[in-house]
């Protein structure tokens, strides 16, 4: 067991028996800018080191991929859950999360299995297709207007993105020398940060437990299933994209990971009438820690099987 996961893993005990253990929230915006930052900053200088076009085709298969999600979620959820809601919970699939590629590189790392170094690229452009298109499908044949400026501000603006894309830039501009100074605070400590992020993500998904509950066993079976069907469209995008076994495998823990920061921001401005109870509940109570202890292990072994290994 990596010891992120058993961070989270406390977190969740320590909810789920009622523990008075909590995090300060100003910590963990702390931690979530600075993990943001991190990744972005890692990703901006591989990037410094080789020429845009060549990552040209697996960014706009990305986007494409990220867009395709919600079409492939939305009539599932239809099944059992009104227009809204269904909409709402598919962006959230659309979208991908940023600390689930953090423990899937964590991941492969303590395997010796190399990743492409424009990853943390794939992951910003990743984040708001799915949502657009969510907002789409709520939006078909209904006669309320979407507030697209307000929207777009958010989404393109929003911390998550802001910070990935600004950490590119800055890492993509600085190069490796100018990364030597600050490796020390934003490489050698990357790891224990996570570590403490996801105890407060354990914190957090064992408070989505009541939620689900009453959501019923729907929304659990989507909430598993949907990771492993999405992860397997990854590691097959992947491959066909000629990217190593590494890439593939992130690839397909972005495609099987929900968002719980992006989205659900951007679903309160442009869907406020869908039940964010809902969505966050299935995305960080039943998806994200699914793809911790089961699901990234498991697009690992979709990447090799595809990938001839």
């Amino acid at each position: 067991m990596d010891p992120v996961v058993l961070f989270f893993l406390l977190g969740l005990i320590a909810r789920i028996a009622k523990s008075d253990l909590r995090l300060p929230e100003s910590l963990y915006d702390a931690l979530a800018i600075y993990l943001l930052l991190a990744i972005g900053l890692k990703g901006g200088v591989q990037l410094a080191q080789q020429p845009l076009a060549t990552v040209l085709p697996q960014a706009l298969a990305a986007i494409a991929l990220g867009a395709c999600i919600p079409l492939l979620a939305f009539p599932i959820l239809r099944l059992k859950l009104a227009r809204a809601d269904a909409a709402s919970i598919a962006a959230h699939y659309g979208s991908v999360s940023v600390v689930t590629f953090a423990v899937a590189t964590s991941f492969l790392a303590a395997q010796s299995v190399a990743t492409e170094s424009y990853m943390p690229l794939i992951v910003a452009l990743m984040e708001a297709p799915g949502i657009v298109v969510g907002i789409v499908l709520a939006r078909t044949g209904s006669a309320q207007r979407i507030a697209w400026g307000a929207l777009a501000h958010e989404v393109l603006f929003g911390k998550s993105v802001l910070l990935l894309l600004g950490g590119l830039a800055i890492g993509a501009l600085i190069g490796p020398e100018g990364m030597e100074p600050i490796a020390p605070l934003f490489t050698d400590l990357f790891k224990g940060v996570l570590a403490l992020f996801l105890l407060e993500m354990g914190l957090v998904a064992g408070g989505q437990i009541g939620d689900l509950k009453r959501a019923g066993p729907f929304l659990t079976a989507f909430g598993v299933g949907a990771p492993l069907a999405f992860g397997l469209l990854g590691a097959l995008v992947g491959h066909l994209l000629g990217l190593s076994v590494g890439g593939a495998a992130v690839l397909a823990a972005l495609a099987a990971s929900a968002s719980y920061i992006a989205a659900p921001t951007a679903m309160r401005i442009a869907v406020p009438e869908a039940n964010p109870a809902l969505s966050i509940g299935v995305a960080l109570g039943v998806t994200f820690p699914f793809n911790l202890f089961v699901g990234i292990p498991v697009y690992l072994h979709y990447a090799r099987w595809f990938g001839g290994s």
